[in-house]
Order: structure tokens, then C-alpha cells, then sequence
């Protein structure tokens, strides 16, 4: 007969054995993509396509916490209908998804994003524009409705109109450009709270984060965006693709982040200005900050300025980058690599490092009169996976053994047999 300690011992062993196996699993690099073949934007399974209207009265209704893919044409303006309440703050986005892949854009090529009440009043408009990457890459843009007492309009319940309009230059390549669109809810705080943003925190960045970079491929939209945390972590990208990843932050979190690009390793003249972009968006999809880097040929990083803590009144700042640190949750960070990076040094994928610090621990966020907001744009990563299974050690080895093979399969499933990344409409390269 065996003894409680020779059992204990033999689940150890065999939690050890599945938590390894499984590590190794999810520590193997990501697919692998062909020279001169970039990833399609990636819409959400299930998505619902819906066509938004030239008039207000006619624009379709959206409903919160669904995802929706549209396009929109040059220079178009589209509506969208929204119920909000009385009780909930309210966000609206959308990613612009331009193409083709080999499309030519200018500075001012641009999508805004506005939510209007039945006055044509703006509550909150953001325009993002391709600037001076001027190649096809997503861009995002929202718009918010807040309640609150200092303000007189877009206060009442009611029909509100989301409004997109993309801006085009007369020498940008016309076409169709994509559009993914969602609409969520916040909650407001049970009581009064302050209502004005910290200031002075810390702005001189960390020390770079120590080990050698693990390996992790980024997903090609927010649905898929693998979640990373503080360190360094590697993956190759294509020129004239963009990569997401996601980064948790709670709140009372800083976060300091940088992407470099690797150097070539065949000497070879050339410059390319812009050519690698890092742009981190809110749990929202709202813009934060954006840096960019140029190229010739040598390890080159772009870093973004320091950020504010995660804060529920960082919303009352008047900066628009400290009012995007306003909510907990997944932020993202989209990495673009211009095209004329493969013109100039060769088609071919380059080796690119996200570097990661998070200054501070959680602190108790704001007590919401409804349920925390969730904006519902990243699918569980396989971090979350591993470490749910490792946290479940003290349950039982019985139902570690269960979770952890169940896991692991699924895992394993998902790689073998991963859908084709969904692009909107005809144009397959998109």
C-alpha cells in the first residue's frame, strides 16, 4: 500500500512531467511565413459583416460586444447606430484596414472615428491618419461618450451615430479599405471619486529587461495577439506586415516598451526612413503612443516616450496619450515593417525584439456600479493556459492531470489545424 507521501510524491511527478511538456509546447516558435507573404489583418470568428449607410436614419444598429466587419470607400462617410443608456460610459472603434499589400498611400490618408448624439453634437472624435509610414497598415481610431455631471451634452439615453469617414489623397492608390468595428460599455463608479489626473510619476526608463529573448509569435490583428509580459521577447516579421501582441496591465502598472529590429547579415547600402513602427493602443482600441525608426541595414529600435500608470482618472488628463491610460485590461502593441525594407535589403524575414519593463504593483481599481468593463478583443494566450494549469497544482493532481492534457491537446489541435487568417471581402491580400 502506498503512502500519502509516496502519492504526493508520484503527483509531483506527474504534474512536473505534463507542466514540461507543455511548456516546451508553447515555448515552440510560430508558424513559419514565406518570403514577400505577409499576414492578412485578422478578423474575429464569427464576425458579422454589416454595411454602414450614407444617412443617419438608415446607418444599422451595432450592439455592444460584437464584433462587425465593413469597408468603406475614398473619401466615404458611413453611419452606424447606437442605443446607449444612462448609466454606462460608451466606446466606439474601428481598425482601418487598408489595401492591397502593395497599395500607395500618402501622410494624410486617414480614418475618423466621431459618436454623435440626435443634435449632430460630437461627444468625442479621433482621427488617425497613415502619417508617415506610407504603406497599407492598420490603423485604429475611437470615439467615447462619458457621463458625467460637468458636461451638458450626449448625457441622455438614447439612439447616438457612430460616423467613419476616411479621407483619401488624389495620389493614393483608390480602393476599398476594410473596416473592423466594435462598440463597448463601462460602467461609472459607484460614488464620486477625484476627478483629476495623477501627475508625476516616474518618466526615466528601467534598465532593459535582463535573459535572453524568448520566442513568440505575434498574431496579425487583436483577436490574436499573444499575451506577453515583462522581459524580451523575439519574432520575425516580413516587410510590409504588422504584427499584434498584447501586454496585461492592471492597475497602478507602467509600462516601458521598445521594439528593435535585427541587423542583416549581408553588408549592403541603403536607408529607409520609417521603417519600423511600434503603435500601443488601449483595451479600447484608442491610440496611446507610437514610435517609429529608421533602417540601414544595422540593429535599429524604436522606443515609446514614457507612459503614464494605469489610472481611472487619468481620463480627465487633458494629454490625449495620459487620458488612453485610463482603463486595466490588455493593452497592444502593433509592430509594422515597411515594405521598402524588403526593396532596399531583401525580401526576406527580419529578426525583431520586443522589450518589455512594468513599474509597479496592483492597486484596487475604481468600484464600478456594473460589471468591470471588457472589451472583449483577445482570446486567452497560451501563457494563460500554462500558467492556470501550474496554478492549479494545490486542487488535486487528479484534475491538474485532467486540465493539464485537455490544455495541451487543444493547444496542439489549434496549431495543427489553425484557420486561414480572414481578410474582408475579394481581395485575398488584404
Amino acid at each position: 500500500m502506498r503512502t500519502r507521501h509516496s502519492r504526493s510524491r508520484t503527483a509531483a511527478h506527474r504534474i512536473g512531467a505534463v507542466a514540461g511538456a507543455l511548456c516546451a509546447l508553447l515555448a515552440a516558435p510560430g508558424p513559419v511565413h514565406a518570403a514577400g507573404q505577409p499576414q492578412p489583418y485578422r478578423y474575429p470568428d464569427g464576425v458579422r459583416d454589416v454595411a454602414g449607410a450614407a444617412k443617419n436614419t438608415d446607418g444599422p444598429v451595432l450592439r455592444s460586444g460584437t464584433a462587425y466587419r465593413s469597408v468603406i470607400k475614398p473619401n466615404g462617410k458611413l453611419y452606424f447606430q447606437v442605443v446607449l443608456d444612462g448609466e454606462n460610459d460608451a466606446y466606439v472603434s474601428a481598425v482601418a484596414v487598408p489595401g492591397p499589400s502593395g497599395a500607395k498611400l500618402a501622410y494624410g490618408d486617414s480614418i475618423k472615428v466621431s459618436l454623435q448624439d440626435a443634435d449632430g453634437n460630437d461627444c468625442d472624435s479621433q482621427r488617425r491618419s497613415i502619417g508617415s509610414a506610407q504603406y497599407p497598415h492598420p490603423i485604429a481610431a475611437y470615439a467615447y461618450r462619458a457621463l458625467r455631471k460637468s458636461l451638458s451634452t450626449c448625457q441622455e439615453p438614447g439612439t447616438y451615430y457612430m460616423v467613419v469617414e476616411r479621407e483619401s489623397d488624389a495620389a493614393s492608390t483608390p480602393g476599398d479599405w476594410g473596416l473592423d468595428l466594435r462598440y463597448s460599455t463601462e460602467p461609472t463608479r459607484k460614488t464620486a471619486g477625484p476627478s483629476t489626473a495623477p501627475s508625476g510619476w516616474p518618466s526615466a526608463s528601467p534598465a532593459p529587461p535582463a535573459g535572453a529573448p524568448q520566442r513568440r509569435h505575434g498574431g496579425s490583428g487583436f483577436y490574436d495577439a499573444p499575451a506577453l509580459s515583462e522581459g524580451q521577447w523575439r519574432d520575425t516579421i516580413q516587410p510590409g506586415e504588422t504584427l499584434f501582441f498584447s501586454v496585461p496591465l492592471d492597475w497602478g502598472q507602467q509600462l516601458f516598451a521598445g521594439a528593435g529590429l535585427g541587423s542583416i547579415a549581408t553588408a549592403k547600402d541603403g536607408y529607409v526612413g520609417n521603417a519600423l513602427s511600434l503603435q500601443l493602443y488601449n483595451p479600447g482600441r484608442g491610440l496611446v503612443s507610437g514610435a517609429s525608426a529608421p533602417y540601414e541595414g544595422r540593429q535599429k529600435e524604436a522606443a515609446l516616450d514614457p507612459l503614464a500608470p494605469v489610472a481611472y482618472e487619468n481620463r480627465y488628463a487633458p494629454s490625449d496619450q495620459v487620458s488612453a491610460m485610463r482603463f486595466s485590461g490588455s493593452y497592444y502593441l502593433a509592430v509594422s515593417l515597411s515594405p521598402e525594407v524588403g526593396q532596399t535589403f531583401g525580401n526576406t524575414p527580419y529578426d525583431v525584439t520586443l522589450r518589455l519593463s512594468i513599474r509597479g504593483g496592483a492597486t484596487s481599481g475604481p468600484a464600478y456600479a456594473g460589471r468591470a468593463p471588457d472589451f472583449g478583443t483577445a482570446a486567452p494566450s497560451a501563457d494563460d493556459s500554462a500558467m492556470k494549469l501550474l496554478a492549479a497544482a494545490g486542487i488535486g493532481s487528479g484534475t491538474v492531470l485532467v486540465a493539464g492534457l485537455g490544455v495541451w491537446t487543444l493547444v496542439a489541435r489549434r496549431r495543427a489545424a489553425a484557420p486561414a487568417p480572414q481578410g474582408f471581402g475579394p481581395p485575398a491580400s488584404w
